[in-house]
């Protein structure tokens, strides 16, 4: 008999939905940052078995949207409601249980399992400001199986992991069984220098960049690479570029490093600033940089 099913993983901003995926997928394929909205993309991380195979899927967290862009990001998150086997709802020990109240209602009437994920347990003072958190989300998802972790020390996440297996309807595999994303090498280049954009720069200019790798030549030891990063203001750019150059190429040097490490290649990276106005509120490049279909 084997086993298959998707598992996506939804929650609030900045609770550590995409540490936890990592780990439970093995690999770094989520960017992560201490940030909210890090994530933009609904990404897919296969896990197989020989008997099983899970689909995860990092959602980037609920928000009111107060842009275009914002809106595409809640709907990759209200869509994996609709097409998931099992649901890891993900909150931390930090916001309040009712924070988002709607999509939590939403929530409550699925149908299909939900484990309910309370991270960052390893901040907590006592058994006791647990026991009381717990006994909250009772009430909140009286349907859903309770897991305390830390997936920031790997605490409980091997626990979390063996009850998604068992649960996992019987069904041949969805994907190839060496398979590990849906997404291609591109992405993850575009991810890995927006994470570097995130962690260098400050207040709304790391939100209002978007990277896009133009060139992409691989051989069998090296990958050179021209990505251009595009910002909604002239004064932005000359923010993401830095005196003389410097703060892009911090970040080329930080990306080149873990693209190499993602990558096992020598890489070449070039990188390029390009203005374009309110694009996050613009439908045609919102589908142009894939947050549309």
């Amino acid at each position: 008999m084997h086993r298959a099913g998707f598992v996506n993983i939804v929650g609030n901003p900045n609770v550590g939905k995409s540490t936890l995926s990592n780990l439970l997928v093995g690999e770094k394929l989520s960017i992560i940052t201490s940030k909210a909205q890090t994530t933009r993309h609904r990404i897919m991380g296969i896990v197989n078995g020989d008997d099983y195979q899970i689909v995860f899927s990092d959602t980037p967290g609920v928000l009111k949207p107060k842009f275009r862009l914002q809106q595409s990001m809640l709907e990759y998150s209200t869509g994996a409601l609709v097409d998931a086997d099992i649901l890891l709802y993900v909150t931390d020990v930090i916001e309040s249980p009712t924070k988002n109240q709607e999509f939590l209602d939403k929530v409550a009437k699925e149908k299909i399992p939900i484990l309910l994920v309370i991270n960052k347990i390893d901040l907590l003072k006592g058994q006791d400001e647990l026991v009381k958190l717990v006994e909250q989300w009772k009430e909140l998802l009286p349907s859903a199986e309770i897991y305390p972790t830390s997936a920031l020390v790997n605490f409980n996440v091997d626990q979390l992991m063996k009850r998604i297996i068992e649960l996992l309807p019987e069904s041949p595999p969805y994907f190839g069984k060496d398979a590990l994303t849906d997404r291609n090498a591109r992405f993850f280049v575009t991810e890995i220098i927006r994470e570097k954009i995130l962690l260098t720069y400050d207040k709304e200019v790391p939100y209002a960049t978007q990277v896009i790798v133009e060139k992409f030549d691989e051989t069998e030891t090296s990958i050179h690479i021209m990505a251009v990063v595009y910002v909604e203001r002239d004064s932005q750019k000359g923010i993401i570029i830095g005196h003389k150059g410097s703060k892009l190429k911090h970040v080329g040097i930080e990306s080149r490093k873990d693209i190499e490490k993602f990558f096992d290649k020598h890489v070449h990276l070039d990188l390029y600033v390009k203005v374009e106005k309110d694009w996050r509120n613009q439908e045609n490049k919102l589908r142009a940089f894939g947050y549309i279909e």
